[in-house]
């Protein structure tokens, strides 16, 4: 969807550079690439965070799991 806003908001903004539509589309244009620029950064570092949040979680479980898996094995030699 962001990819599309960017599309439509370049090819206006050629659109006005050929045309010359005038001062007032131009000042708009410009803060509309802004915003929709802004938003990608947003949403790009949160995607990332939560990538990285997602791999610590799956790593801390493993992690657990394997000391699950060791002290089933420590006491199964105490007892035998």
């Amino acid at each position: 969807m962001w990819c599309s806003v960017l599309l439509f908001l370049g090819i206006a903004a050629f659109l006005d550079s050929i045309f010359t539509f005038g001062d007032i589309f131009r000042r708009i244009n410009s803060v509309l690439f802004m915003l929709v620029s802004l938003g990608l950064l947003v949403r790009t570092s949160t995607k990332i965070r939560l990538a990285q949040r997602e791999s610590y979680q799956k790593k801390i479980q493993e992690l657990e799991n394997r000391i699950a898996d060791l002290t089933k094995k420590e006491k199964a030699k105490v007892t035998a």
